[in-house]
This record gives C-alpha cells, structure tokens and sequence, in this order.
C-alpha cells in the first residue's frame, strides 16, 4: 500500500483541530441540561443558559481578528499550535471548575484559543494544496468537526448517567487532552507552510518544505505561480540571485515576469488594513457576510440545542433526547463524507443558493407547523415530521454551506490578505454565532416558531446576496478567482448593481420617449 503524500497527512493533522471545535459543540448542549449540572448552577434563565453556551463565542470572535497577524508573525503552524494550546487550558479550567465563574472564564479562554487557529486551519491546507485537490482537502476541517460532533454527544450519553459531577466533568477533561496532544503534533509533526516561507524570503526552507510535503513539481510551480510575489521581508543575501533557477522555483516566477508582478512597497501586507484594500474589501466583505450568514442559517442553534429541540418535538427524556442528537451528529458526518469527496465537482455559487433554498424552506414549514399548533408531544404527526425537519436542515446544510462558504471565503482572498481576511470572515462568524446561542433559548422559551421563522428569513436573504454578488470559483486557479472579481460587474459592490440599474433603466425611457 503506497505511502499518501505528505501534503495529505499534514492536511489530516490540520483538520483534527476541527475535530476540538466539534467535540466542544457537541458535549455543551447536553452537558448544560444534565441534572448534575443543574444542579451545579443552580435554576437557571434562558438568557443565562444562553450566556453560558455563547461565551465562548465573542472571545473566539476578538481573537479570530488578530489570529491573521499571529500567522502571518510566527507562521502557520505555530499560531495553530498557540491556539489550541490556549484552548486546552481553557477546557481545563471548565472540567475542574468549582463554581459557575470559573467555568465561564474557562469558556471564555477557550475560545480565545478557538479563534486564534480554527481560521487558520483552511488558510493553511489553502495553500499546500494542489489545485485540483484544494477542494477536497480544505473541506477536511469541517468533516473533522462533524466527527467531532457524533464524539462529543455520544461522550455526553455515556456519561449522563454518571451520579456526580463528573457526568458533565469527564467529558471537557477528555476534550482537554485531545487539545494537549493535537498542539503538540502540530509543532512536531506538521511541516510550515510554504508559501509563508517564500513570503518571509527564506526560499532555501521552502524548497525543503516542499519535498517534506511531496508536492509534484508540476503541482509545485502551479501553486506558486498563484502566489502574488509581494513579500513580508526582502530576501536574505545568501536566498540567490533573482534569476538563478532556484529563485524562480522558490518564488514562482522567472526572469521575464518578475519585475513585471512585482507590487510596489505600499502593496506589501504589512498593514491589517490592506483587507480594506480596493482590490481586496470587497471580497473581504463577501466573505464576512458569507460567513456570518452562515451561522445565522441556524446551524448552531440546531447543535447546540439539539436535546432543547426534540424535547420540545416531544421527546422527553434525557437517554432519549441525547441518543436523537447523537444520530443527527452521525447523519451528518456521513453526509459530509461525500460532501468533502466531491467538493471540487460542484458549483460553489450554485450548491450554496441551493442549499440555502432548501435550508429556508425546511426552517419555514417546521416554524409554520409550530405556529399552526400541529406539534404535540405525545400524538400526531406534527413532531415527527419536526424531529426529520432537523435532520433534513442538518442534511442541507453539511452538503452545501457547510462545506462550500469555509473554502470559499478563503480562495477568494488575495494572498497578501488572505490570512488575515479569512480570520476576519471567521470573526463575522463568532459574532453571529454568539447571537444565535444567546437568543435561541430565549426564542424557544418565549415562542415555539419564532427561531425557524428567523432562520429561515436569514438564510433566504443570504442566497439572493449570493445570486447577485457571488461569482463561481470552482475548478478555477487563484488568479482565474482574482481576474473574476476584478472583471465582475456586480461584485465590486451595491453602488455598482444600482449604477447598472440606472443605466439600464435610463435607456429603456430613452428608447420609450424614441
């Protein structure tokens, strides 16, 4: 059995950062409604139930800004290892609390953590990647984490009949010594990212990176050939001339293109503001959008609250809440493992304005059986088609924006601000997460269908955003991706849509008054 690649292996290691940020969504939801736990806290509000779960969200989202810098700074695989070191103390802190405090500020330490390397995860994979790979591999994370999730509530069912605290303890313990052992791989075991090292001038260690990751050289030069040759740093002296061939190699370039590309001094990425750019806001603020909206589908709200959720369909036991939310967890991994194959086969615009599609309508027919009180706990059909509902949402949602918008909100960046716009774009994603954790609980307390109508509004808004301002990206190489924004007509912004309205509008009362 030959040997995969070492880009392969090292995306798989990347991916298990996923794996964290699965278990911690899957182990929350249940762990705060297990008796011990209630009893540990006390009687609770939903707001307070909701600030509970949610206050991991908002430190991930202030440190998921400045995780770009970090990786920029100190390298890929050393904010990733920051990170997950940061948050293994923060799980820590939550599995040996002695009072509800402490168990906050270890939420509140995790996500710091959580910010600081989850977005850094698919910037890395981005760009080690083979093009015709990318896809597959980027998608990596985000099949981890729903792994992640089928581990962290069966963990959950196993230990919920535990009669002391350690039913809810055990399973952040076990979650900190997976964070203890993947910071540590990383540093060991995961090569440093290329591309970093061409843009920090040390070419020699990139070309040893490179064959650490035995990445074909025709695959080699084509990632570099993507790569803008702006860098952080000049070269060093002992690098090589810039026309020696080791040069061109280590850079992607050859003598006659080299001074051509090369970007003038205010164009190197040395300032967070360059994502403000003019050839890089509005793809930042696509993927800020793309990536709020996404949590504003309602995903979280359906993980987090999962055992919330079917007992309110009507399933009242714990055993039983818990084991339904561990199936939804093993629908989904499933689903994604297709999902994750076939990525680079569909359409990143056309599987996301479907997914969506279907997403809206599944969030509106359950809110619409809700508000028609179809759903009763003991009889009918109503809170078994509820109870599918969430599956097929689940479903939707793993096969289309789950896997699509993570990878997109990365390959659409230029380099020189990739890092730090795709950790922006996953700020955007905290704070909407953190909303939807805090007010889910609330909704469901105050009204059964409020939260499915909200959702479901969202996300419909989210696919006419993406039918007017989300140009295709699949199959096409980083430049193809610039050269498609820069020639879009709509992309550059709602003022240019509006400017094209007029135009086209104003010939239309010429050719009348004709």
């Amino acid at each position: 059995m030959r040997k995969p690649p070492g880009y392969v292996a090292a995306s798989v290691l990347c991916s298990l950062g996923g794996f964290l940020f699965g278990v911690d969504t899957g182990i929350i939801g249940p762990a705060t409604v297990m008796d011990e736990f209630k009893n540990y806290v006390g009687n609770t509000s939903p707001i307070v139930h909701g600030l509970i779960v949610s206050s991991i969200l908002i430190p991930a989202a202030i440190s998921s800004f400045f995780a770009g810098r970090l990786a920029d700074a100190l390298g890929r695989r050393t904010g990733i290892a920051i990170g997950s070191l940061i948050f293994a103390v923060g799980a820590t802190l939550e599995a040996s609390s002695v009072h509800i405090a402490m168990f906050i500020v270890g939420r509140v330490v995790e996500g710091v953590g959580e910010g600081l390397y989850l977005g850094t995860l698919v910037v890395y994979i981005c760009e080690i990647a083979p093009p015709k790979h990318r896809g597959a591999l980027t998608t990596g994370p985000q099949l981890l984490i729903t792994l992640g999730l089928v581990a962290g509530f069966f963990t959950c069912y196993g230990t919920a009949n535990i009669e002391s605290s350690m039913s809810w303890r055990l399973p952040f313990a076990l979650l900190a010594g997976y964070a203890y052992a993947f910071s540590a791989a990383t540093l060991v075991w995961l090569p440093p990212s290329p591309r970093w090292l061409n843009l920090h001038g040390k070419a020699d260690q990139a070309a040893a990176a490179w064959e650490k990751l035995g990445v074909p050289a025709a695959d080699r030069e084509k990632i570099l050939e993507q790569l803008e040759t702006s860098v952080l740093e000049p070269p060093s002296p002992d690098v090589g001339d810039e026309t020696s061939p080791d040069r061109a190699m280590a850079t992607g370039t050859d003598a006659g293109v080299s001074s051509r590309r090369q970007p003038p001094a205010s164009d190197k990425p040395n300032k967070m503001l360059d994502v403000f750019s003019p050839d890089a806001r509005s793809r930042t603020f696509l993927a800020v959008f793309l990536m709020g909206m996404q949590q504003l589908s309602g995903i979280d709200g359906v993980l987090y609250y999962a055992p919330l959720l079917f007992q309110q369909a009507g399933l009242d036991s714990v055993q039983s809440t818990f084991l339904a939310s561990g199936v939804s967890a093993i629908v989904i991994f499933a689903v994604t493992i297709p999902a994750t194959i076939w990525a680079d086969r569909w359409g990143r615009r056309l599987s996301t304005m479907l997914g969506g599609l279907g997403m809206a309508a599944t969030m509106l027919i359950m809110g619409s059986l809700y508000a028609g009180d179809a759903v009763h706990a003991s009889t009918g059909a109503g809170r078994w088609v509820v109870v599918v509902g969430i599956y097929v949402f689940a479903v939707l949602y793993c096969v289309s924006w789950g896997v699509g918008i993570k990878i997109y909100a990365a390959e659409i960046q230029p380099q020189r601000t990739r890092a730090s716009a795709t950790n922006i774009a996953h700020g955007s994603n905290w704070v909407t997460n953190f909303l939807v954790a805090l007010v889910t609980p609330l909704l469901l307390a105050k009204t059964s269908y409020g939260a499915y109508f909200l959702f479901s509004i969202c996300t419909f808004l989210a696919v006419v955003v993406c039918w007017l301002f989300m140009p295709e990206t699949r199959g096409k190489s980083l430049d193809e991706i610039e050269q498609a924004f820069q020639s879009s007509r709509v992309i550059g912004g709602p003022w240019k849509l509006a400017e094209s309205m007029r135009k086209m509008l104003g010939r239309k009362r010429l050719a009348v008054d004709a």
